[in-house]
């Protein structure tokens, strides 16, 4: 035999025993069957008298209706029996099955009969056709939740004085034993058996199996693992990889059944040329640079999606499509087909938004994609909520050959840092630099701030030049909801206050983010197991400088609230004066750790995560004042289709009190 190959072996029992299916009545058994009952069989039908077939004869619908599925028809004769007596719609038979709940369940919304039950001309010599096919229709979806030897009996009882139909139809199920994995054989062809760098593909593929030995047989698991362990495959470096045989061999003598399935690669592609299809306002080039796809690399899925999710970010397309050209016949260089609908020169776009940090938010974004003359990119906004007011602005040039771009950006902020309400502003310039999992940047930079509360306690007004250098590290398995990797930023510079004693200052601000695979979580019903994960994060920054210098409120720091010290409000944590007031700090540490646990439910796996966390975070102006704040909770995740979402209950060990923090979205 050529060609893929999937099979479900069916090996029959070869004893007499309870095993064997019950006797079907009469107008069941194949002796009976004749021409016309292989069509039966069929589900065709055919008359027994000269004219007009039938609905279900022909397996049509009667004029200007349609045959429901089985699901439909089943829904349909219970929304029926809800209606009030007079109104109830008479049906050709009721169906009643007769099996473990479950099962009952299962057959009552998949048997093929119940699509004949509305049809008002069914007969019962026509009715008894529909039921040669039952009970082989009962056993092959028996079939699929791994019962393979059940005893099945169908029975038509006549009730003309019944109130919903003249007919019974009684499906009695036993359905023996399930069927158990007595073990599983999963084998590669194609290039992914040579590759050495194929070697962890093959791994995962047989280590996250879902459907193992000891585990009940489902058609739906069978598939499900299947389907996983190819996503796998075509995840990484081979797009066309297909299943080219499976088998499932089951003995009913034992309830055991050995699976085999076999992978087929196919060819390892890499990334080619960008092509660019769509692009009026903008040249190509924009799209090729900033793709940032390793051309000569390995094709890579998730990197297909980053640099599709990352031109959409760039705000030059309102649409970025990318995919992998297999059929150039090129897999070492296969072209990547970027297609694009190009954005406006200009938009504007209103943003609403609400967090337990600040409260409700209102934003204004004013894009153009071409300044006039200079042809930059300039992005300005105005963003108001109950802690901070914002006026913005970045302009940036398309980026050089080598991915160098020049940055320039103005502030004005209003925010309240610790107990004080600060007016500041910053002015930037300098170069940046974006590649696959780097960001880096050099710039001149201007800050002042100033207090608005008068009192002797309030911070002087202060301002600063500096040359903040950074770097940001992020490899992550995925850019917007990770489960694995980790990612490490740092800034650091040195600077000169401006106002008062001038003094220099070097400032120092780092952070990371980091998730390790902590236990595993399988469904009952078998199918993709889930990993449990740790994820650990830090935070630190100082200023060093001396005590008598006056630096920007903006450049200390302050710590708390839903993205750093659960338990406690935004910023609330800070270095402490007379009167418990809440000033910035000049040094600061964070950490947290949080466990993250897949939630089953009824059986099934969900996209829902419990979480379990504490954090803990200090502020003051000398290393040795530093005191930890101490904040503990729990929480849940749900993996949304506009990112995660988590929700959590923290208790502050501090205050004493408990906080909800809600926060979508993930950012490094």
């Amino acid at each position: 035999m050529t060609g893929r190959q999937h099979q479900l072996i069916r090996r029959p029992s070869t004893s007499a025993s309870a095993r064997t299916p019950a006797p079907s009545p009469a107008f069941l058994r194949p002796a009976r069957l004749t021409l016309c009952g292989v069509a039966i069989a069929l589900l065709g039908g055919c008359s027994l008298m000269p004219g007009k077939k039938t609905a279900a004869e022909t397996d049509e619908p009667p004029p200007g209706d349609r045959v429901l599925s089985a699901g439909e028809a089943a829904q349909a004769a219970e929304a029926n029996a809800r209606k009030p007596e007079g109104q109830r719609k008479r049906e050709a038979f009721t169906l009643d099955v007769r099996a473990p709940d479950k099962i009952r369940d299962y057959l009552n919304l998949h048997l093929e009969l119940q699509r004949y039950r509305q049809l008002d001309d069914l007969n019962g010599q026509e009715l008894s056709r529909l039921l040669g096919a039952a009970e082989g229709n009962a056993r092959d979806l028996l079939g699929t939740l791994g019962y393979f030897a059940p005893r099945i009996s169908v029975e038509l009882r006549e009730t003309p004085e019944g109130k919903r139909a003249p007919r019974e139809v009684i499906v009695a199920v036993d359905p023996g034993a399930q069927t158990h994995i007595d073990g599983v054989d999963i084998n590669f062809a194609g290039d992914i058996t040579q590759n050495p760098a194929a070697a962890r593909q093959r791994r995962e593929v047989t280590e996250s199996w879902g459907l193992r030995e000891g585990q009940p047989f489902t058609q739906d698991a069978w598939d499900g693992s299947k389907t996983a362990g190819l996503r796998r495959i075509t995840a990484q470096r081979y797009p066309t990889a297909s299943v080219s045989a499976s088998r499932a061999d089951v003995n009913a003598d034992t309830d055991k059944a050995k699976l085999a399935v076999t992978y087929d690669s196919g060819p390892a592609y890499r990334f080619g040329p960008i092509q660019v299809r769509g692009a009026e306002r903008y040249p190509p080039e924009i799209a090729q640079r900033m793709a940032l796809l390793p051309i000569g690399g390995e094709y890579d899925q998730a990197k297909l999606l980053a640099a599709q999710q990352r031109l959409a970010a760039t705000g030059y397309y309102d649409s970025v499509f990318l995919t992998l050209d297999t059929d150039a016949g090129t897999p070492e260089a296969a072209p990547v087909v970027a297609q694009v609908r190009d954005a406006r020169f200009q938009k504007v776009v209103f943003g609403v938004g609400v967090s337990t940090d600040s409260g409700p938010r209102l934003s204004i974004d004013h894009i153009h994609n071409q300044l006039p003359l200079i042809g930059w990119r300039a992005v300005s906004r105005l963003s108001i909520d109950q802690k901070t007011k914002l006026l913005s602005s970045e302009q940036s040039s398309l980026p050089d050959e080598d991915l160098w771009r020049w940055v320039t950006s103005e502030r004005l902020q209003r925010e309240i840092t610790g107990d004080y309400q600060v007016n500041s502003g910053r002015l930037r310039g300098g170069r940046a630099k974006s590649t696959d999992h780097i960001d880096r940047g050099y710039f001149l930079q201007y800050d002042y701030a100033t207090t608005t509360t008068s009192g002797v306690d309030a911070p002087p007004s202060a301002a600063a030049f500096s040359l903040p250098w950074n770097w940001t590290g992020r490899y992550f398995d995925n850019p917007t909801a990770p489960t694995r990797g980790w990612g490490v930023s740092v800034e650091a510079g040195p600077g000169m206050t401006l106002l008062g004693d001038r003094a220099p200052f070097f400032r120092t601000y780092a952070r990371s983010l980091g998730f390790v695979p902590f236990g595993t979580v399988q469904a009952d019903g078998g199918g993709e197991a889930r990993r449990g994960r740790l994820q650990l994060r830090a935070e630190a920054g100082a200023v060093n400088v001396r005590d008598s210098a006056q630096v920007p409120a903006t450049l200390l720091f302050l710590t708390g609230g839903d993205a750093t010290v659960r338990g406690y409000s935004y910023r609330q944590i800070g270095a402490r004066t007379v009167g418990d007031q809440i000033f910035a700090g000049n040094y600061m540490a964070v950490g947290s750790v949080e466990w993250q646990r897949p939630i089953v439910w009824n059986g099934e796996m969900t996209e829902f995560e419990s979480a379990l966390f504490v954090d803990a975070g200090a502020v003051a102006d000398e290393v040795r004042d530093m005191r930890a704040k101490v904040g503990v909770g729990a929480g849940v995740r749900w993996r949304s289709p506009v990112g995660p979402l988590q929700a959590d209950v923290a208790y502050g060990v501090d205050p004493g009190k408990i906080r909800l923090h809600l926060r979508l979205g993930f950012t490094f």
